[in-house]
């Protein structure tokens, strides 16, 4: 497919994209300020997110922090205005004051072709029954492995065809990784206002590290990833039965 804009883009919610995490002065203070921190920010978030409809949260712990950055999280929103109030209260004070956040606005991307490419889909998750404002001791799923993927095209991808880029070959050799090794979950989100180092966020799941390393291989094999800028963290499931709380219905 084209670098110019074949692939459909969602157009019916908005998704913030975080990279986030404590800053150093978070560990200056208190067990019991922290406490009190964490449970009001929860308290406020919460009702940000019955308020302005969340649709979707999702955190995902990297394997190694990139500096202050430890956590990447998905948020969804019906509308932009519910986007806004959740970013501004996340870095309200006291609790936001000791946070690192990098926020981004995106759509989904190409949601509905590649709905069909999991060979192994995961489970949906089951959310616990208790009160979301009562927070358990959270940790990560080790039965997956996550891609975070950043990309974008070079600019010289859109000076040749779709046949010299190698476009269909990459989908074929993506698709038969994908069966292989047993794809659990591919996502992609296309930011709004794009980033000079990446236009697109990818989040791909496989069962183990082997079976991520095998698409991590392919995916810059030439001649479609000598077309393509990309750059990649490793993650696991942050807690994902407690956070389908926070949009389960209530």
């Amino acid at each position: 497919m084209s670098p110019t804009g074949t692939y459909t883009v969602g157009r019916d919610s908005v998704i913030v994209l975080c990279k986030g995490g404590r800053l150093p002065s978070w560990h200056d203070l208190t067990e019991v300020e922290r406490i009190a921190y964490r449970q009001e920010h929860v308290d406020l978030m919460l009702d940000v997110g019955r308020e302005h409809g969340l649709m979707k949260l999702e955190g995902f712990r990297l394997f190694t922090a990139q500096g202050p950055w430890q956590h990447y999280w998905i948020m969804e929103f019906p509308t932009l205005g519910g986007a806004e109030a959740w970013i501004e209260a996340e870095m309200r004070p006291p609790s936001g004051a000791h946070g690192f956040y990098e926020y981004e606005l995106a759509r989904w991307h190409w949601r509905e072709g590649l709905a069909s490419w999991p060979s192994r889909p995961k489970p949906a998750v089951v959310p616990l029954t208790d009160d979301p404002h009562h927070v358990p001791e959270l940790g990560v799923r080790t039965d997956s492995i996550v891609i975070i993927l950043f990309g974008r095209w070079r600019p010289e991808a859109e000076t040749v065809t779709a046949d010299a880029r190698g476009d269909d070959g990459h989908v074929e050799l993506m698709l038969d990784v994908a069966k292989r090794h047993g794809l659990m979950r591919i996502d992609a989100f296309r930011l709004i206002a794009p980033k000079p180092d990446y236009h697109r966020a990818w989040l791909i799941e496989f069962p183990t590290l082997e079976d991520a390393e095998a698409w991590l291989d392919a995916e810059v094999l030439p001649p479609h990833g000598r077309y393509s800028d990309k750059w990649y963290l490793l993650a696991r499931p942050w807690a994902p039965e407690y956070f389908a709380t926070w949009t389960a219905p209530r």
